[in-house]
């Protein structure tokens, strides 16, 4: 039975039906198969910005603004719409476009495109399941989806690389998942079958058990949502997985599949723990460590896509630093739930720009490591400019979105206060902040400004003529133009989008965050300055100093500070299966032992007055008889040759190969009975047709 609104039901699903329509077409026709392809994004798109204009102001609880598919999975499929899901629905459509389009040209010479189309298709109604899932029971669907089908971008090239990656990613997604699944069937039991996202809150305020319940419940799905999200210690197919993913994938990956995660920590955040100091100060610790760890991997990578994975698990750390910020302001939240929710935004838009153009200089020079590509971009000015958008956005520079974002986040915590450990919190953020535009400046510098050593690689970059086609270059190029637009219009349309996440995350400031926060008044950008001049001095001490010699990027990061090959690899393949290897055989022992003993002791079996020791009575009555006759012979005619044959013993083994017999012989009766049974219905039907 389908209840509510089907135009959520479009977006969920109508992908699917195109992944497979794709899938055969482009059995036959690859070019009609991509323009179908495009179609089925772009018609997507429009759908669900067609709803954010016309239903932005929904509460998301009236029938009209939900979706339901009764009898599914056992509780069903219910969806829903509000603010927050409205704009990352038409955020994740808008990117989808964009890496579809561009997926045209870039995967023109690859092999497996059809395979390509189809889990691109699929992960997209995925993605739009999880965004808009009503329940959690919904949503670790959906999930789980989402993680099988993005593997196989991971694993597309089907290199060693790629394969290794994919299995890391896989890994760390089921693992989560299951973890995941585990706090779902916690919150069910306690709260009485109430998985419902929006009645979380009514259900954990009522709640009156132990509280431990609540965080043990909540620590699991926290495990499952950040192990997608990129958070620390749970990161580490991050850095792994976007070198080998075709760059549109990546863009989707960083931008979009990893805000699934984040999505997923403010539902535990904002509905279950709502005000937590504790829990808020939990995420802030992970998120700070997130951020940190992220920004020194990408100052030390040489790898264009490398980095920029890095870059997103440091970014996502700014989120969690937000989402932590909620839960110690309490009341006066408003910051906090602006600016996770605008840097969210700004992330996604950022690293679409950036791995778009990151593909666009793969597609040409074949290689992503920064001594191979540098110089590409000389006398390129289109694509310097795309790619100086996203690096200033995401460097928090005035005038563009990362800005306005990282100035609230910031102000969040400044507001807060908290004394030295909050104020090493913001130490911290701003020298993250530094750290991302020394890092964005190399990348900036290496392909843009500096010329390659290779004399005649740089000839060969400087005399492109065509790097990419039209419609590539169209996706580039409104990419960037909305990013830009986005971030120059922080209270018309920034303002707009943060406010329409107010009601998911609860914001319980009475006054708004748009208008209360001057942007650029001298305290905020005192803030944007200082993580510039950190930056600067990163770039030139640390980056140009000692990352770099006679001229070329030296890969300074140990190749043991690998925490899957150093921690997890270990701990899952080695320590574990040791661990309780022996454990199973102690506790199999001792069971053995214990069972040994209670037969021989308390439960020792009573002595039956007389058991049969084989056969029937029949076979036993019959071999004594033969054995009595065998005595009498050996006796009176047989003293020569006596025979010592146990009769009793030859009777039952052969009553019971003949029992055996007659069961072979009734099956093989039963099986041709029931050939001749449907032999005469086919034959009857026939003539009943005739």
């Amino acid at each position: 039975m389908i209840n509510g609104n089907v135009a959520l039901g479009v977006l969920v699903f109508y992908p699917f039906v195109g992944a497979l329509i794709a899938y055969a077409l482009g059995t036959k026709k690859e070019a009609a198969r991509d323009y179908l392809a495009d179609f089925i994004v772009v018609s997507e798109f429009v759908v669900a910005f067609a709803l954010l204009l016309t239903n932005g102001g929904s509460n998301g609880t009236e029938e009209a603004y939900c979706f339901e598919l009764m009898k599914i999975c056992g509780m069903g499929l219910h969806f829903t719409m509000e603010g927050f899901r409205l704009v990352y629905s038409t955020v994740a459509s808008f990117m989808w476009m964009m890496a579809t389009i561009l997926s045209k040209e870039y995967c023109k010479h690859h092999a497996h495109i059809n395979r390509y189309y189809l889990f691109l298709l699929a992960t997209l109604g995925a993605t739009m399941g999880v965004f808009l899932a009503a329940d959690l029971f919904t949503m670790f669907i959906f999930f789980e989806i989402m993680s099988l089908t993005s593997y196989v971008w991971v694993a597309q090239e089907e290199t060693p690389h790629a394969l290794k990656a994919a299995a890391t990613y896989l890994a760390v997604a089921m693992i989560g998942g299951l973890v995941m699944l585990m706090g779902i069937f916690l919150l069910y039991y306690e709260f009485g079958g109430v998985l419902a996202i929006e009645e979380l809150l009514a259900a954990s305020s009522a709640y009156e058990k132990s509280p431990m319940i609540l965080y043990a419940a909540g620590t699991c799905l926290l495990v499952g949502f950040g192990a997608k999200a990129g958070a620390f210690p749970l990161h580490i197919w991050l850095p792994k997985a976007h070198p080998v993913a075709p760059a549109p994938a990546s863009a989707l990956l960083s931008g979009i599949l990893t805000k699934t995660g984040v999505f997923g920590i403010l539902i535990v955040s904002c509905k279950l723990f709502l005000g937590d100091a504790k829990w808020g100060g939990f995420i802030l610790g992970i998120g700070v460590l997130t951020m940190f760890g992220g920004a020194f991997l990408a100052v030390l990578s040489i790898d264009l896509k490398r980095t920029l994975a890095c870059s997103s698990m440091s970014q996502i750390g700014f989120i969690l630093i937000g989402i932590g910020m909620q839960g110690l302001l309490g009341t006066e939240n408003m910051l906090a739930v602006h600016g996770t929710m605008l840097h969210m935004v700004n992330h996604s838009l950022i690293k679409l720009v950036l791995f778009l153009a990151a593909g666009v200089i793969y597609m040409n020079a074949h290689a992503l490591g920064l001594n191979e590509i540098r110089g590409f971009g000389r006398k390129k000015p289109l694509l310097k400019i795309i790619f100086l958008t996203g690096a200033l956005a995401i460097s928090g520079i005035p005038l563009f979105g990362g800005y306005i974002s990282k100035t609230l986040l910031h102000e969040s915590i400044v507001e807060y206060g908290g004394g030295m450990l909050l104020k090493a919190v913001e130490i911290v953020f701003l020298v993250s902040g530094g750290m991302t535009l020394a890092y964005m400046t190399k990348l900036f510098v290496a392909i843009f400004v500096e010329t390659n050593a290779d004399v005649s690689k740089q000839a060969a970059y400087d005399s492109m003529g065509i790097y990419m086609n039209k419609e590539s270059g169209i996706a580039l190029t409104v990419s960037a133009l909305v990013l830009f637009v986005w971030g120059i219009s922080p209270h018309a349309l920034m303002g707009r989008a943060a406010a329409l996440g107010e009601s998911f995350m609860n914001a319980l400031s009475e006054q708004g965050a748009g208008e209360a926060v001057a942007y650029f008044s001298l305290t905020n950008l005192k803030g944007a300055l200082v993580s510039i001049v950190i930056g600067i001095a990163i770039y030139f001490l640390v980056i140009r100093k000692l990352l770099m010699r006679q001229g070329a990027y030296l890969d300074r990061l140990p190749k043991w500070l690998d925490m899957e090959n150093l921690l997890y690899r270990p701990l899952l393949l080695g320590f574990l299966p040791t661990v309780c290897g022996i454990a199973s055989r102690i506790c199999d022992s001792a069971v053995d032992t214990v069972v040994v003993v209670l037969r021989k002791t308390l439960y020792r079996d009573s002595p039956l007055p007389y058991e049969r020791r084989e056969g029937s009575a029949f076979t036993e009555v019959a071999g004594k008889i033969m054995n009595a006759l065998q005595i009498c012979r050996n006796r009176l005619w047989g003293k020569k040759n006596p025979t010592h044959k146990d009769f009793v013993h030859m009777i039952a083994f052969g009553a019971e190969e003949l029992r055996e017999s007659f069961m072979i012989i009734q099956r093989s009766l039963s099986f041709g009975l029931l050939m001749f049974g449907i032999g005469l219905a086919l034959t009857l039907i026939y003539i009943i047709l005739l």
